[in-house]
């Protein structure tokens, strides 16, 4: 465990994790590329004209970032709930993060609540987590503003709706996330962050981004909650 790392938890009384990377792999059985290109498809039957780098763009929630930025909120809806769906299908067969699941159970152990902060529709993660015996231990979930994609992370709202939900201050909370719109919408809310590297070219991004630490395995979160709640 690193020093940082058993630092920061020790200054912190809630856990909020990011979703998809830290818990699960939401696509891994439905890939995000192909879900992209059904958001894509459900814009060109609404007579959108899609540019080609949209056209090819894998990352659904990119899509619905472009849409809402076009400015029609019918068309913004119609991908929202396309989204939707194909997240809640995705959970069946979303792919648990080695120690994503230990990581909730050992900050419950060390008496901290755990609140889920995400850019996946709440009743997606709901899902996933009630699927996986875990709903019990993660409340709030605060998932994307329903056709509102500027209000997802780094947008620091959802963060501090989470803090406000466990009724802590931002500097006594920490975010565990996978990407740089976490970092940057942890700092943005006062609240500390673990970046979860799971990718080695993300460790250095991280650290220059300003994460208070950085692992590459959420065992060793799980690890240092473990140690604290024996402390």
């Amino acid at each position: 465990m690193s020093a940082d790392l058993g630092r920061l938890l020790g200054e912190v009384g809630a856990v909020l994790l990011d979703f998809d990377g830290p818990v699960c792999s939401i696509f891994a059985g439905y890939p995000a590329p192909q879900v992209a290109a059904e958001l894509v498809d459900v814009l060109r039957r609404r007579g959108v004209d899609v540019p080609p780098d949209l056209a090819s763009e894998p990352d659904p929630l990119e899509v619905l970032r472009r849409t809402g930025a076009a400015g029609n909120h019918g068309t913004t809806r119609a991908v929202e709930d396309a989204l939707c769906a194909a997240e809640r299908r995705a959970v069946e067969t979303a792919e648990p993060t080695p120690y994503g699941r230990e990581v909730i159970v050992a900050a419950q152990q060390a008496g901290m609540p755990v609140a889920a902060v995400s850019n996946n529709s709440a009743g997606a993660v709901t899902a996933y987590l009630a699927a996986h015996r875990l709903a019990g231990y993660v409340s709030p979930v605060v998932g994307r503003a329903y056709a509102d994609p500027d209000r997802m992370k780094p947008n620091p709202e959802p963060i501090l709706a989470a803090v406000r939900a466990l009724g802590e201050s931002p500097a006594r909370c920490v975010l565990i996330g996978d990407s740089l719109s976490d970092i940057e919408g942890a700092r943005a809310a006062g609240v500390a962050v673990i970046g979860y590297a799971n990718r080695p070219s993300k460790v250095d991004a991280f650290r220059l981004a300003g994460a208070g630490a950085v692992v590459t395995s959420m065992g060793e979160i799980a690890a240092a909650l473990i140690d604290q709640a024996s402390a």
